[in-house]
């Protein structure tokens, strides 16, 4: 539990997401690349040596930041993904440049997600792909080289990162790319939005002609420098600290503009009761202890559910979360990982059609937290932790699939140090 305010300043890593697209568009570009600021974790870790098993060289300088000179894609190789959405779903329709077998796999709790999307997507593109019959983990992609390219329609309603895959790779297709999802709806956006914006500073054209289809024509995509932005989805759980334990955090090098959803907690945790000023500081976020409930559509940004879900735990009014059904497929069924946890410590969640309803409780108390290989699962038992004795988190260690200091950088924050 915290022991009283908060008054703490928090320097977070740089952004997963932002870090493994500018990996994959350095491995495919016709120069080399300087990452500065780079996410050193298991995700990063295990997207570059995929691209390093690909023919990428990438250099890590003394102070992380990575040197990178594309790949040469002459060879075979065995990729494990482990439990990384963006390995998985970004490095096989870049793996059909390579001359030879490419095999993936990765964690047992990765080859339940969902890869129907990309498999059926790199066959429709005249690419053979051996599977197990499962449209899933393990896979082989089979690359000749090269692939036309085209048109292509997919249903991306499970992950917004069979989209971002395809689009990181079509410069490099012969004929480019039209992309266009049809299905039931499109989770975060915004993800491609980053997407768009990477190949847009990269020289790349691109467009969107119509809603749910983009455009990537063929052509070079340029080296050089690019700084990674400080991860902001990972603010969240400091972001919650302060609304729980009452006091103030400033997180450091919050840009002024942005396409990384984790930008949208400045809005949403005003009107569940922070006050958030933007200065030379950063982002800094004031708590009085009080949270109050929401109803929100979050299918925006669906890894925002986690820190949502735990404040809505200690809310005096209901919150209905909605628009987020693709959580149950990724590291784990978040929806329902939530609802069995917050139960499991007396809470009131319900799980709906696509997302949950927490109701306030009064009979919040000690438990242990499980973490089901979820990193924001962690996160989101520290942030009831701070209010509720006896909560024990599972496995802490789940964290350094993003953020890899996590524990020290929570205990900091508590003790009042940056």
């Amino acid at each position: 539990m915290a022991s009283g305010a908060l008054n703490a300043t928090v320097s977070l890593p740089g952004s997963k997401s932002l870090t493994n697209r500018e990996l994959v568009l350095s491995a495919l570009a016709d120069g080399p690349t300087l990452l500065t600021a780079p996410l050193a974790s298991r995700d990063s870790a295990l997207m570059i040596e995929a691209l390093r098993l690909l023919g990428t060289q990438i250099n890590e300088l003394q102070n992380g930041d990575l040197e990178i000179i594309p790949a040469a894609f002459e060879r075979a190789a065995n990729i494990d993904c482990g439990l990384a959405g963006t390995v998985m779903r970004f490095v096989p329709p870049m793996s059909v440049l390579a001359n030879g077998d490419i095999q993936f796999d990765g964690d047992a709790a990765a080859r339940r997600r969902p890869m129907h999307t990309t498999i059926e997507s790199l066959r429709a593109l005249g690419v053979s792909v051996t599977d197990e019959g499962a449209a899933a983990l393990p896979f082989t992609v089979h690359g000749k080289g090269s692939v036309a390219g085209g048109q292509l329609t997919i249903d991306a309603s499970a992950s917004s990162q069979f989209v971002s895959g395809l689009l990181l790779a079509a410069a490099r297709f012969d004929q480019g790319l039209t992309l266009k999802h049809e299905g039931e709806h499109l989770p975060s956006m915004p993800h491609i939005e980053m997407t768009l914006d990477c190949l847009e500073k990269r020289g790349v054209i691109v467009s969107s002609p119509s809603q749910a289809v983009w455009r990537v024509e063929p052509g070079a995509i340029s080296g050089g420098t690019f700084a990674i932005e400080p991860d902001l989805s990972n603010a969240g759980p400091f972001l919650a600290a302060a609304m729980v334990a009452g006091g103030s955090v400033s997180i450091t090098g919050w840009p002024e503009t942005t396409t990384q959803v984790g930008d949208e907690f400045d809005g949403i945790l005003q009107q569940m009761g922070a006050t958030i000023v933007r200065d030379e500081r950063g982002l800094t976020i004031t708590g009085n202890g009080q949270i109050h409930g929401i109803d929100i559509d979050l299918s925006i940004g669906g890894e925002l559910t986690p820190v949502i879900a735990a404040l809505a735990a200690l809310a005096d009014s209901p919150t209905v979360i909605r628009g987020v059904a693709h959580l149950r497929g990724h590291e784990t069924d978040r929806l329902a990982a939530l609802a069995t946890e917050i139960n499991r410590i007396g809470g009131v969640a319900r799980e709906t059609a696509d997302g949950l309803e927490i109701d306030p409780s009064e009979t919040l108390h000690g438990a242990l937290w499980h973490t089901y290989e979820d990193h924001r699962m962690a996160t989101a038992g520290a942030i009831i932790g701070l209010r509720v004795a006896g909560i024990q988190i599972e496995d802490i260690t789940t964290t350094s699939k993003t953020m890899p200091t996590f524990d020290k950088m929570w205990l900091n924050m508590l003790e009042g140090r940056a």
